[in-house]
């Protein structure tokens, strides 16, 4: 046995309970997402700064907040514990001296996918699935294909028809069977719910199992370490399904509740492509859920998501953090990249460049001090968007 604390699944929305080891995707209840709950009192018995001290530069050295029970099932490529760079020549150029990068392309596959498909597979692989399914425009599907390969199982996966052929490639070499579908990744889940209901698969989407957010939120984690036990004062980070913040938002939570950290929280940034801005538009409009985007474009795959079934998670970490969202345009993501690149060693996906982007417009607003200790995220290689650049 391992020392995951798991619990049970809370649903985010209704607060309905459920047992942790049934394999659920959204609340029975009311169809919005699951969340894992752990005794962190008992977490924090052995989760301590001494004994992290000791532990494994991957994202399981947090177990006892992970949900996997049985170390046979934790697969790993090496995922987690990613750099956290100061960008000093950045910084001095865009005029925030403490401008830090947290740099997920470091992560197996080339992209923070791999903190939740491996935990995702993980637990589905324990709790006994036999077949995987997930839509996806790129990165996941990638990091699903992985992780089901480590387990030996069969992976399906849904793109969009346009998607750049690195993504395609990746899925197919490393044993996923890819169907292309002629529309957006929304259009792709439906394919994956009508695969599910006729094949019995488990579906990995975003939000749709409670796992992913598991993985994801080891960000989080790792931002206080790195930081000796302190959080930044902002995150800036680009939001499809926006697994990630909510992630952090949740990790924040129990590191304090197991006396790890403080109760300041950075202010949350959401960024969106201006071409896919459901956040932004609904953050400033005031609601809470964000309806669909139509005609959803932009060169960032991984923000091209028309509506966010998390949406009313990434909205309220937003609030309550008093942070705000954003949009940037394509060109300003292709030139920022360069401008992180040329400062920084670091190639970034687009979606780690509109972060940057959205930065120097906080900054220029006023809304973002000189002397704020900011953190962006890159979430992705940019030798996966080379397209975008030719």
């Amino acid at each position: 046995m391992t020392a995951s604390t798991l619990t049970h699944l809370e649903c985010s929305a209704c607060g309905q309970r459920y047992p942790a080891d049934q394999l659920l995707n959204l609340c029975p209840a009311c169809g919005k997402p699951l969340l894992a709950r752990y005794d962190l009192q008992l977490a924090a018995q052995t989760l301590t700064k001494a004994a992290l001290a000791q532990r494994p530069a991957t994202l399981w050295r947090y177990e006892e907040v992970l949900p996997v029970q049985q170390a046979a099932y934790r697969l790993s490529l090496g995922e987690g514990w990613t750099p956290l760079l100061h960008a000093v020549r950045l910084g001095q150029e865009i005029g925030c001296a403490n401008t830090y990068i947290k740099d997920e392309s470091l992560n197996p596959t080339g992209s923070f996918k791999a903190r939740g498909l491996c935990m995702a597979v993980s637990r589905a692989y324990e709790l006994g699935v036999q077949e995987l399914a997930i839509p996806s425009a790129g990165n996941a599907a990638g990091a699903m294909a992985a992780y089901a390969a480590l387990a030996g199982l069969p992976a399906h996966v849904f793109m969009p028809a346009d998607v750049p052929q690195t993504f395609q490639v990746e899925c197919k070499v490393l044993g996923a069977e890819v169907t292309l579908v002629n529309g957006l990744i929304t259009d792709c889940g439906a394919k994956v719910r009508e695969g599910v209901a006729a094949h019995g698969w488990f579906d990995v989407s975003t939000l749709k199992e409670p796992y992913r957010i598991e993985g994801k939120k080891t960000m989080g984690y790792e931002l206080a370490e790195q930081f000796d036990w302190t959080l930044p004062d902002v995150i800036i980070y680009p939001t499809g399904g926006g697994t990630g913040l909510i992630g952090m938002w949740k990790a924040f939570d129990e590191f304090e509740a197991m006396g790890l950290i403080g109760s300041q929280r950075p202010r949350m940034v959401s960024v969106q492509s201006t071409g896919c801005a459901p956040i932004v538009r609904a953050f400033a409009a005031g609601e809470e859920h964000a309806p669909w985007w139509e005609g959803a474009r932009t060169i960032a795959d991984g923000l091209r998501v028309p509506a966010a079934i998390g949406d009313f998670l990434i909205i309220r970490a937003l609030h309550a953090s008093g942070g705000t969202a954003i949009a940037v345009d394509d060109d300003e993501m292709l030139a920022y990249a360069k401008l992180m690149g040329s400062h920084t060693g670091i190639f970034p996906a687009p979606e780690g460049a509109a972060c940057l982007a959205a930065q120097v417009h906080l900054l220029s607003s006023g809304w973002l001090g000189p002397d704020d200790r900011v953190v962006l995220f890159n979430t992705g290689t940019g030798l996966k968007y080379t397209h975008a650049w030719a």
